[in-house]
């Protein structure tokens, strides 16, 4: 790895009778990524990411810490509109800086490498593959519970039917984007059916006379005493279900006309996605009383037991579907944080190639997949993601006060959108609230969160930042860098220059080639798209 950015032109493997690079492209031309994500997609991806399974099976969390129904919604609709606002400020940074790759390139861009490194070593090591293997694990638990009525599943066929799920998501999303997305949109489409769905039962209820608790005499009338470090950590819990509504930028190369969709598609995605967080809640205290509701393992599949009848098993399928269209989106998105982290030679250099005919980042897919099934074979996944939480809500606002950083060292920057300063600093108040809160109220989880952050600093410094390293280590890491390609027939995407002027910026490229074979070199080979 190397400091600095690997923006390559095209160079694929040597047409060889093993046909590693036979693609039938005509010569001449270059591999990049294609802009298929038009708006519907987007707004999927964004949707898709932030309703998992939280809201099907557990969004007792806010209500527990609340004390009442009404504060308990009330926190729901403000974090709706705390994250609107911070989505607001990544709607700005992402066409001011058109990048893949996220809050890691806004802050690496903005505050350095190591600071964008530490982004993405957080990233690498726990927050996707344990995500991911826990939405993986709630779809087969939610797959395999009919099988098994009476007791729990086992929990060898959890894992396996959860590896299942990610080898087959990895496989559709090498092979096309256009396929990762279709599927994207139609679980969304799903969810989002299983949500409207919910909401319309509760209307129903409404107009039978079921709303006591929604009257503001009983709405406010607290199941225990209110207390102020209770209703903040409502606050955090509210954020932390909303967590996803910045995965579209980390996709901002492969957007079709990235400074329209892209704030587009956050304009309407946060505001639904608040609505369905909000009116949700509002249909399932309609059916059960707080008690009831905190009681339940599973709210959605309680709520359908109640009033569907026969029907109830609608549900539990709803979950499953759900939760297998988060991985799939988590999957996408999170592969391009690894590519756009190569590419930056933050990551090993072959994560950063892309396939020579389908144009599909296949080596980080790839990696995003081994990470998440080997994180399947550990049992303190659950422990990792309550270390690292905070550390991820932590970038959101390093990345957010990056763009008051960035209007002062570079106000005369093109900027297709530019909002007002208060959100941020709305934003970077409401932040420093939770986040001091968390600091006070759980020291030990967020130091061993800070600590896991801070391994990333020697390897920042031994693999990144010192070049130079031994000949023979440079030259195994050519090796393998060159059989990983003729393996996955992948190759450096050519960056669009145009882009990059249009924006203002300007970016020297770097041309830096893995050594192929002395025939390779000979010819300048490529290959379209």
């Amino acid at each position: 790895m190397t400091d600095g950015p690997r923006q390559r032109g095209s160079a694929a493997p040597s047409t060889s009778e093993d046909g590693a690079a036979d693609t039938g492209k005509a010569a001449g031309q270059s591999v990049a990524l294609k802009k298929e994500i038009g708006l519907v997609s987007a707004c999927g991806i964004i949707v898709g990411n932030i309703i998992g399974s939280g809201i099907f099976v557990s969004p007792k969390g806010v209500l527990e810490n609340a004390s009442s129904v009404g504060l308990a919604l009330i926190v729901w609709i403000v974090t709706g509109i705390i994250t609107a606002i911070g989505a607001l400020c990544y709607a700005e940074l992402g066409v001011t800086i058109p990048k893949s790759g996220g809050d890691y390139s806004y802050v690496k861009d903005i505050f350095g490498g190591l600071a964008g490194f530490l982004r993405l070593w957080i990233a690498v090591l726990v927050i996707y593959p344990t995500n991911q293997a826990v939405i993986a694990l709630t779809f087969s638990n939610y797959v395999l519970q009919p099988l098994f009525p009476t007791c729990f599943p086992p929990e060898n066929g959890l894992r396996l039917l959860a590896a299942i799920c990610l080898l087959l998501l990895t496989w559709v999303n090498c092979a096309s984007v256009r396929w990762a997305t279709r599927v994207q949109d139609v679980f969304t489409a799903g969810k989002l059916l299983a949500l409207i769905l919910i909401i319309i039962m509760g209307i129903v209820q409404i107009c039978k006379g079921e709303y006591y608790w929604l009257e503001p005499a009983n709405a406010f009338e607290p199941f225990q005493d209110y207390d102020v470090g209770l209703i903040a950590l409502a606050f955090l819990q509210g954020s932390f279900a909303y967590g996803g509504w910045n995965f579209l930028n980390y996709v901002t190369e492969e957007l079709v006309d990235p400074y329209v969709n892209l704030p587009r598609a956050i304009f309407i995605s946060i505001p639904l996605v608040t609505f369905v967080y909000v009116f949700a809640n509002i249909a399932y205290v309609t059916a059960m009383s707080p008690q009831e509701l905190l009681a339940s393992n599973a709210v959605a599949v309680t709520f359908g037991e109640k009033l569907l009848g026969v029907m109830s098993w609608i549900m539990p399928i709803s979950v499953a579907l759900s939760t297998f269209g988060g991985v799939n989106g988590s999957l996408f998105t999170s592969s391009r944080l690894f590519f756009a982290g190569a590419r930056e030679g933050h990551l090993p250099s072959l994560l950063a190639m892309i396939h020579v005919k389908r144009c599909t980042p296949i080596p980080a897919l790839l990696f995003t997949c081994i990470s998440t099934l080997l994180m399947l074979c550990t049992s303190d996944m659950y422990t990792l993601i309550n270390y690292v939480g905070f550390i991820n809500y932590l970038f959101y606002g390093v990345t957010v006060a990056g763009q008051i950083v960035l209007r002062v060292k570079q106000p005369d920057m093109y900027r297709p959108i530019k909002i007002s300063l208060v959100w941020p600093v709305i934003y970077l108040l409401f932040w420093a609230f939770l986040l001091i809160f968390s600091l006070y109220s759980e020291p030990v989880v967020c130091g061993i969160g800070l600590a896991i952050m801070l391994t990333g600093v020697p390897v920042y410094f031994l693999g990144v930042y010192w070049d130079n390293k031994p000949q023979c280590f440079n030259t195994f890491v050519d090796k393998m860098t060159y059989l990983g390609q003729k393996f996955c027939v992948v190759v450096y995407p050519v960056e669009d220059e145009k882009k990059n002027e249009e924006s203002g910026e300007e970016i020297e490229l770097k041309e830096q080639s893995v050594p192929l074979s002395a025939e390779d070199e000979q010819t300048p080979k490529s290959a379209d798209c």
